[in-house]
């Protein structure tokens, strides 16, 4: 395996500047499906790759359950350092299993959490919710769910409330809350990956503000909508749960639905930053698929090599 063990949890880093140069020039519908397929493939590359190190590491601990083989000095010599780094990888390996499973409990009590507040409601696809505080967002489901607090409504005109429920409708029918959970596994996966985290939940948030603007037929509106709400709003219960407006990026959605909006490519112009960066990131991503792979398939000949009479395969 060598060093292109370890290409994995370096390569996310090549994602980075199509994480900045996304929202500029990229539709944002194509900017979420790109941005959370490349975090995707990246965390589970890098996680490959760490649980590839750590049964190097695991079988060098004494009275490990693993076969005597695999801590053989051939074994041992396809993971460069291997004493450092298959030993650290097992605690990696452990905290990054931790850090995905919290993730996915938070958002299962975030969703149960939602449920439950809208028992005994009727089954209308908006749910008004007798609340002083101000907050609308997308609950997924069968079916899905508008969720939004009367004080959000009280806080919106008639057409800006018209606007509020086609924007989180689109978060419904594009599935938002699966990229958005995808992101988030994916960052809590590799800590590199964290922007694409913020550049993916930011594009998702645009490509439901211009759909609702197209459904509007107003663009100055929904900008109008999206910056009033900012004003009060607290955002959704939870990240991986789409909320109409969410702190921080309010402003560049607004000035980005007061711009011309970008051609809706399905990759970007070669020639240009964005394109430059577009094929940066799916080079190191291919790159460390191969790794990965290539890693995966030498470590499984390795270790039937070392284990020929015991049965394990």
């Amino acid at each position: 395996m060598g060093v292109f063990v370890f290409l994995p949890l370096v390569l996310p880093l090549t994602a980075w500047p199509i994480a900045r140069l996304a929202e500029l020039h990229l539709h944002p519908r194509g900017a979420t499906r790109l941005l959370s397929c490349v975090s995707v493939v990246l965390a589970l590359c890098s996680t490959l790759c760490l649980g590839l190190i750590m049964v190097v590491g695991t079988a060098q601990l004494p009275n490990n359950p693993l076969p005597d083989g695999w801590s053989d000095p051939e074994v041992r010599a396809a993971v460069p350092y291997n004493e450092v780094a298959g030993k650290a990888a097992i605690p990696a390996l452990i905290a990054v299993a931790a850090a995905c499973t919290a993730a996915v409990w938070r958002h299962y009590r975030v969703r149960r959490g939602a449920e439950r507040a809208l028992a005994g409601m009727p089954p209308s696809p908006v749910a008004v919710l007798p609340d002083s505080i101000p907050y609308a967002y997308a609950l997924p489901g069968t079916p899905g769910r508008v969720v939004v607090s009367s004080a959000m409504f009280s806080s919106l005109d008639a057409r800006e409330r018209e606007a509020l429920v086609a924007h989180e409708r689109v978060h419904l029918t594009a599935r938002h809350h699966r990229y958005l959970l995808a992101v988030q596994l994916a960052a809590r996966a590799h800590p590199l990956l964290r922007p694409l985290r913020s550049a993916t939940a930011f594009s998702a948030e645009r490509w439901a503000d211009e759909e609702a603007a197209a459904a509007m037929g107003d663009r100055r509106l929904m900008a109008r909508a999206v910056g009033r709400a900012a004003l009060v709003s607290h955002g959704a219960p939870g990240p991986t749960l789409a909320g109409f407006a969410m702190p921080g990026p309010v402003p560049r959605r607004v000035r980005a639905l007061l711009d011309p909006l970008p051609a809706a490519r399905v990759w970007p112009p070669v020639g240009t930053a964005a394109g430059v960066a577009a094929w940066i990131a799916a080079v190191g991503t291919a790159v460390s698929a191969v790794s990965s792979a290539n890693s995966a398939v030498t470590l499984i000949v390795l270790l039937h090599a070392a284990t020929p009479l015991q049965g394990v395969w």
